[in-house]
């Protein structure tokens, strides 16, 4: 992103992170926790006025790993699970998250819940909390991937209608490209 924190970068008149953590707070979750890393106090200050709460991550220039485990650890006990929600997915919105939540309270024994389109994969992912030690022992830039193969037999794929839960903004292109107005849109891959 050329050195810009792409959290903060305008999408659809709001900050990326507005978007995520709106889709958030509008969803079925109990609590909505934001893992600040890169420029902490503007991404505050950007969520100001909303009902969340913040626990920061000040290694996050080692990548994921420690952002996952902080934002567990900020988590209340007898929490039955963690919707692990990217903020760089503007397009992912609360009937995704609450799908997922569905998923998982119909299981008797909770599932990883993860979103489907078609036969890919996306994000977010839901994890039950007995994975959550398993979470906290990543390091470096590694989400979860690894640990959806070891756990393969426990995990539910919830299908989504359409490919939000696929696409992210990584780039300059990329953002361009998803501020494009909506009638416009239709006509992109």
């Amino acid at each position: 992103m050329g050195g810009a924190n792409k959290l903060l970068a305008p999408f659809e008149g709001e900050p990326l992170v507005a978007r995520a953590v709106d889709a958030a707070l509008a969803s079925r979750a109990a609590i909505v926790v934001v893992v600040t890393g890169f420029q902490p106090a503007r991404v505050r200050r950007a969520l100001a006025g909303r009902d969340v709460e913040f626990a920061h991550n000040r290694y996050h220039a080692r990548g994921l790993g420690g952002s996952l485990r902080r934002g567990l650890r900020a988590l209340d006990d007898g929490i039955e699970g963690a919707l692990i929600q990217l903020a760089d997915m503007p397009w992912v919105r609360a009937d995704h998250l609450d799908a997922l939540i569905a998923a998982f309270a119909r299981a008797r024994r909770r599932p990883i819940c993860v979103p489907v389109r078609g036969r890919r994969r996306g994000n977010p992912v839901l994890w039950p909390v007995r994975h959550f030690a398993a979470l906290c022992a990543l390091q470096g830039d590694v989400g979860g991937r690894g640990l959806l193969r070891r756990y393969a037999g426990e995990v539910v794929r919830v299908a989504m209608s359409d490919a939000a839960v696929m696409r992210d903004v990584d780039t300059l292109a990329d953002l361009k490209a998803a501020s494009v107005p909506r009638a416009s849109r239709a006509r992109l891959p």
